[in-house]
């Protein structure tokens, strides 16, 4: 993966600040041990951009993320490619992280920068680099991001297996991940042979984050990351000799949120299917490129929807029927109590009357006089707007609580809102990006 808007490519096989604040005050905080099953998505850190993953935790509850990318700086020196920072920079985000219950993986390499093995030729003095970087930050989790012209460097990839199999000697709690290009059918050799490798060198990898991008024009991102994870799983089964469901529990998936660098566009919706194959297949990881110039804008849409891998996507909704309330105040409600497919759902005094009551059923569905909450035409666009249907037991009338009060439409990754805003009687109700602002926070019956 590239700096920004540009990352390796994988179509044909071939694998293809000034001023800023630095936050190194404070001793790291204790490792926090990474679950079974996580999202953690990419974030290119820099000065501008380290501030983040607060506001990504704020907004979605994510507590885990990758950072991007230590590359050389000259013989056994790493610096932040983004930034040229050294190591130390950023300490204080990632320690107030790892005081909120979470932790980052740092991650070496990637497409252009080249990765420490390359420079720094002494294995012990590899080793100490890395355990460095582990007790500089409080992290347990290293990943190397192996791709370009190190790929096929492989006297610094038999380095670097030789100093992370010395570094799990000293520390055992130290984890490691391998970051690789895939194919839509699997591992290609090269990627193949960095793992074969580690684990002839003796590396414990804990995952194989599974690139799953860029596979070419006119290919379908979803169905190529669906079938890569398949084939990969087969591969590793067959390199540790575990079963087929145990080397799920070793893979990670990596799409790009959004348009990737071919014409594959990875949607919201794409990632909601990506994510209930990853939980019903007992993926290890799901992460993406990236957080800053990708998710950012869509108030962190895809972290949010990833996040259910690790239980913390989405509160349980609660039972019951009720009211349910929002900006100024006011009700959803059906307009004229009117039962009809298509009757508008908004904002109004609130009244006791039916057109308020909703029932918040085990499915996801929010229900009035018999019919469904229900975006139009299951649509996803900003400002498509929310109505009663019939309960069809499509996406387009699941909806999320989240525990900051937005009900998410996992559908679409958006946020049922309040037009305007406005808090006026008869303000129609829709959906759009979910920027925990006021007219998106909702109250439901408990």
């Amino acid at each position: 993966m590239r700096l920004r808007h540009a990352i390796a490519s994988v179509a044909t096989m071939t694998i293809a600040t000034a001023g800023a604040f630095l936050g190194t005050a404070g001793e790291a905080h204790a490792a926090t041990a990474l679950p079974a099953h996580f999202a953690a998505p990419y974030l290119q850190v820099d000065g501008g951009t380290a501030g983040d993953m607060a506001s990504d935790l704020n907004a979605t509850g994510l507590k885990y993320y990758t950072l991007a990318f230590l590359i050389p700086k000259s013989g056994c020196t790493a610096q932040w490619e983004d930034s040229g920072d050294p190591v130390g920079a950023y300490a204080s985000q990632i320690n107030a992280l790892t005081a909120a219950g979470g932790t980052a993986i740092v991650s070496f390499g990637g497409a252009e920068g080249g990765e420490l093995a390359q420079t720094c030729t002494s294995v012990p003095s590899l080793t100490a680099a890395y355990l460095n970087v582990v007790k500089t930050y409080g992290i347990t989790r290293l990943d190397f991001d192996i791709e370009g012209g190190t790929l096929g460097d492989t006297a610094s990839n038999q380095r670097r297996d030789q100093a992370l199999a010395a570094l799990q000697a000293q520390d055992p709690a130290v984890q490691v991940s391998y970051t690789l290009a895939v194919a839509p059918d699997g591992l290609p050799s090269q990627e193949y042979g960095v793992l074969s490798d580690a684990r002839s060198k003796g590396v414990d990898v804990s995952a194989v984050n599974l690139m799953t991008m860029d596979f070419g024009d006119g290919e379908n991102a979803l169905n190529d990351a669906e079938s890569a994870a398949t084939g990969a799983a087969g591969q590793l089964a067959g390199l540790y000799g575990i079963p087929t469901s145990a080397a799920y529990n070793r893979i990670g998936l990596t799409p790009i949120a959004g348009q990737n660098d071919d014409n594959e566009y990875f949607s919201q919706a794409d990632a909601q299917t990506l994510e209930s194959f990853a939980a019903s297949h007992g993926v290890q990881e799901l992460s993406f490129w990236e957080v800053d110039a990708y998710d950012k804008a869509t108030g962190y849409a895809y972290s949010r929807v990833f996040n259910q891998i690790t239980g913390g996507g989405s509160t349980p909704p609660p039972s019951g029927t009720g009211r349910i309330t929002g900006y100024g105040g006011k009700c959803v409600d059906v307009d004229g109590a009117n039962s009809a497919d298509g009757t508008a759902v908004q904002l109004y005094d609130c009244n006791g009357t039916n057109a308020q009551q909703w029932t918040v059923a085990s499915d996801g569905t929010l229900r009035a006089l018999g019919k469904c909450m229900d975006v139009t035409s299951a649509g996803t666009s900003d400002g498509t707007q929310v109505q009663l249907y019939d309960c069809n037991g499509t996406a387009a009338q699941v909806w999320q609580h989240q525990s900051n009060g937005e009900l998410v439409n996992p559908n679409s990754g958006k946020c049922l809102d309040a037009t305007g805003p406005s808090s006026a009687n008869g303000t129609r109700l829709q959906i759009w990006t979910c920027y925990d602002s006021a007219n998106q926070q909702w109250t439901l019956p408990s």
